[in-house]
This record gives structure tokens, sequence and C-alpha cells, in this order.
């Protein structure tokens, strides 16, 4: 399951002509269920598609791993693939990964950390990254670059971006979900699960706003750069400049605003 599902619905549609029915494509949104070592983490509702990248992403950004490899990923967990209908995901780390403790409620696809930890715990274990920032102009090439490959934004309008780029500002991956949160797991998902992390040289697209857990997702996965398309909050300025990670915001139309400086 590589790419997320669309759904036609029949919607009343109002416009100078008066009203008609037509149909609308829109995108799936489902729960995932994810178990580390088959240990329940969390539930998360998202866009079916690349699902153990978000696992394991999620599980490595949440700090769940603590050092320890992903020797495996499967669909399972509380029976057969078929029979929880690929909603279920475990991260394998064959016993290595701490025992992790769950979150009590359901991950929305709006939310990212729900309160479930302090900044200060989901901080500690981070040190001060050690990477060169990237020129301004680089950074706001990224967002037309990753806007050529949105195909389930293309079709339903509904879905958020996320993607990796290098130094030249090329797009390497990137992935798409109703969640921002899950779309940048994805990515990191997609980089861990090919032994690329720390992310080093690399940078971490985001098509909406920069908030706290995007940030510190992204120095957990240990990216240069974010850039944003949206503006970023006040705790995530605060974030990165604490992990010397620079952050950048507003990147429309060959323009950039700048939030974080790097010492290199």
């Amino acid at each position: 399951m590589a790419r997320g599902r669309t759904q036609k619905v029949i919607a009343a549609h109002f416009d100078a002509r008066g009203t008609h029915r037509r149909p609308e494509e829109l995108i799936v949104e489902e729960p995932l269920e994810i178990r580390l070592d088959d240990t329940l983490v969390t539930t998360t509702m998202r866009t079916p598609g690349h699902d153990f990248e978000l696992a394991a992403g999620f599980c490595f950004t949440e700090g769940l791993l603590a050092g320890a490899g992903v020797q495996t990923c499967r669909y399972c967990g509380t029976g057969s693939a078929v029979e929880t209908e690929f909603n279920v995901v475990s991260v394998e780390t064959g016993g290595r990964a701490p025992r992790p403790t769950p979150r009590l409620t359901t991950t929305t696809s709006s939310c990212g950390i729900c309160g479930s930890r302090s900044i200060e715990d989901l901080t500690a274990r981070l040190l001060p990254l050690r990477v060169e920032p990237y020129p301004p102009e680089v950074l706001a090439l990224v967002p037309d670059r990753a806007r050529t490959d949105q195909p389930l934004f293309d079709e339903t309008g509904g879905v958020h971006a996320a993607a990796c780029f290098d130094r030249d500002g090329t797009v390497t991956t990137l992935r798409e979900d109703v969640g921002r949160h899950n779309a940048v797991d994805k990515v990191v998902g997609n980089l861990l699960l090919d032994h690329e992390l720390p992310a080093g040289d690399f940078g971490l697209y985001v098509s909406g706003r920069a908030s706290f857990e995007i940030v510190q997702k992204a120095w957990a996965a240990g990216f240069a750069a974010v850039v944003a398309v949206s503006a970023p909050s006040s705790l995530a300025v605060e974030t990165a400049r604490q992990a010397n990670l620079q952050l950048a915001g507003f990147a429309r139309d060959g323009a950039v605003n700048l939030y974080s400086e790097v010492a290199g």
C-alpha cells in the first residue's frame, strides 16, 4: 500500500449557475494502530499508504526506539492483516527497544504531541545539532519543486505534504497525509528504513505551518533545516533555536522568512 486512497462522494455544488450534484474526490482517513514489539503505542488517524514508514518514523521521532534498530515492520498485532484491514502495524526491534508507555488517547490527524508529554521530556534526549545553514535562495525554491509531486492534493485538496530535500533544493522523498505530523513521520520513516538517519545535510519541507511537533521531529531526525509554506509558532521558533536548527517560514513566490540562526 504505497499510495494513499481516495473515495468518490456525491456533493451538492453551488455556483453562479445554481446548485447541482456532482462527484467529488475525498481523501480516505482511517485509524492506524502502531505497536512496538507487539506492545500498543498509539492509534493515529492517517491516510492509508506508506504505513510501515509512518509507524517506524513515529517510533523514532518519539524516542521510543532509544537507539534500537528496526528489524522488521509488519501488519499484524491483533489478527491477520486482512482481518485488521491493514490498520495495525507492529515495528519489531527484537525486544531491544525499551517497553513503551502507550498514549491514553487517539492521535487525531490534526494534532501532534497532544499534551502526552512535556516539552522538557521531548527535548531532554536531543542535543543541539551541528549543521551548516542553507542559503535562503535554496530554501525559497523548495515549495514550488515539492508542489509538482502532490497527486493526492491535486485530486482532493485535503492532505498535507512533507518532503526531504538536498543542498541543491532537489526533493528526494515526498509523502502526503491527512495529518501534518504523519506526513513528516512517513518521510523520517523512509530515511530510517533506508539507513539514512541522522538526516545531516538534508532539509525538511512542510506544506503548512511549522508547529512545535514538526520542529521536534525534524530535530530528532537530525535535519539541517525546516522550511514551511506558512508561519511557525513561537514555540517552534524557540525550539529551533535551542536545537541549532534553521527554521524558515512563509516560503512563497521565491521569498522566505528566516526565524533561527544556525551556528555551523
